[in-house]
């Protein structure tokens, strides 16, 4: 397909004006970064930082408790996005190969649970975390985390392992192969794009979720970093630059994830595309 000025360059524009008005923030805020603390309040603001500085980075990562956040962050997401993905992929296949009484109604309940907004059943979780001996814990947390995101991916993946053809399956389990052994081999294989679109929808929400985190977790040692964030702001005012600086370092695994999820993501999209 060849470029057509006339045709093309409306799209191109926009697109274009999209992307400026999506990266803008995110220069700004690097740029502030970069900034001295005298000259970050300046007015009328400078874009560009008359001389770069690293100054408000190293605050950030050596004068709080911010490294203790970061930590706490990658393990409480990556263990939550884990095991919510193992238990709806299974949960997922379930819905999608079997027929059984209730299963509209458990389709529907699942996918009521994932409209409930957090703060209408904050308070119940509190007191169901101080029971179980769960509160201010990080397994209380992931706990929390996977059964939140379990019915979105349930509806996600269900939709994957509807368009594999049983036909592979039932192939598989004629030469001699278990459902769990073709489930594992064929059918998991060909749903890899529902699965790597699915741990980064889960992983965003649990890395960008303040709500449940600052409830459930109360000491220094078990905060995430959007608490980590918010202690940036106080009521004397906002350090702008290290709490860019805070901001542009809890992007920066979100950042490299993405870039690397979204290589295979595009890959197995294009080998289901060929497949089909």
């Amino acid at each position: 397909m060849t470029f057509d000025l006339r045709r093309d360059l409306p799209l191109l524009l926009v697109s274009l004006a999209a992307c400026l008005f999506a990266a803008g923030p995110l220069v700004w805020g690097v740029l502030t970064a970069l900034k001295p603390a005298a000259e970050v309040v300046t007015y009328p603001p400078n874009l560009m930082p008359s001389k770069i500085t690293f100054e408000s980075f190293r605050q950030v990562w050596t004068d709080s408790n911010f490294p203790t956040y970061f930590r706490n962050s990658l393990m409480v997401t990556g263990v939550a996005t884990a095991t919510s993905l193992v238990v709806a992929v299974h949960a997922a296949y379930g819905l999608a190969r079997f027929e059984f009484a209730g299963k509209t109604a458990l389709m529907l309940g699942l996918l009521a649970t994932s409209m409930i907004p957090g703060i209408a059943i904050l308070v119940p979780l509190y007191n169901l975390s101080v029971h179980t001996g769960l509160y201010n814990t990080f397994t209380g947390l992931v706990v929390v985390y996977t059964a939140w995101n379990i019915p979105l991916l349930v509806w996600l993946l269900k939709g994957f392992f509807e368009s594999v053809p049983v036909e592979l399956e039932e192939s598989a389990m004629i030469d001699g192969c278990s459902r769990m052994r073709a489930f594992y081999t064929i059918v998991l294989p060909m749903a890899r794009p529902g699965m790597l679109a699915g741990s980064i929808m889960a992983m965003m929400f649990v890395w960008n979720d303040f709500l449940i985190g600052f409830t459930l977790a109360v000491t220094e040692d078990k905060r995430l970093i959007p608490y980590g964030l918010y202690s940036f702001i106080s009521n004397i005012g906002v350090d702008w630059g290290q709490l860019m600086a805070a901001t542009v370092i809890s992007l920066t695994p979100v950042v490299i994830a993405f870039l690397v999820l979204q290589k295979w993501l595009v890959q197995g999209l294009m080998a289901g595309a060929v497949k089909g």
